[in-house]
């Protein structure tokens, strides 16, 4: 075989390995930019926000459970039925270990520098337990209106919670 020839199928070959090769780098690049992208720290975020905002929820409801239990309670006194204190001893349990994920909330709001939507939170938070201590089966010398404001006091707390929070989901939202 001529060198020449033998030279000019190196040199092809040459030419298809480095095209072959170029076409595999395209489409490693083509592939790699199809892939799904690791979450973004808004995204991360704003799921961390909605988690908050169910735990909040979850310890209102078991609050607003708790309160309508003990206010009849104080209104029946003695004569009230057993299995209704029963379900009263069940959801102050359910309210106690809902604090815990109230707890949780307030140290991933920490976490995320939101000392303001924290403070909130806390105060929130303290002023169920306040209603827990003030307000009890048994108790005869605190009055219904008493413990409305008392309940009208936590849901102030709440709603202003929920309307920082939901600002800063928006702005989370926005960006």
């Amino acid at each position: 075989m001529d060198t020449n020839i033998l030279w000019q199928l190196i040199d092809t070959s040459m030419k298809v390995g480095v095209g072959v090769l170029i076409a595999t780098m395209c489409a490693i690049l083509i592939f790699h930019r199809k892939q799904p992208r690791p979450i973004r720290a808004e995204h991360r975020r704003l799921e961390i926000l909605e988690s908050i905002s169910a735990d909040v929820g979850n310890v209102s409801h078991t609050f607003a459970k708790y309160s309508a239990l003990v206010v009849e309670s104080i209104r029946f006194g003695k004569r009230w039925p057993t299995a209704r204190k029963q379900e009263l001893d069940y959801i102050s349990q359910t309210l106690a270990d809902e604090f815990k994920k109230l707890s949780d909330a307030e140290s991933k709001l920490l976490m995320l520098g939101e000392k303001t939507l924290s403070k909130n939170l806390r105060l929130y938070g303290s002023k169920v337990a306040h209603f827990r201590r003030q307000v009890y089966v048994g108790r005869t010398d605190i009055s219904e209106e008493d413990i409305i404001g008392m309940k009208r006091d936590i849901n102030l707390l709440r709603e202003q919670f929920y309307d920082f929070l939901s600002k800063k989901y928006d702005r989370l939202l926005t960006a």
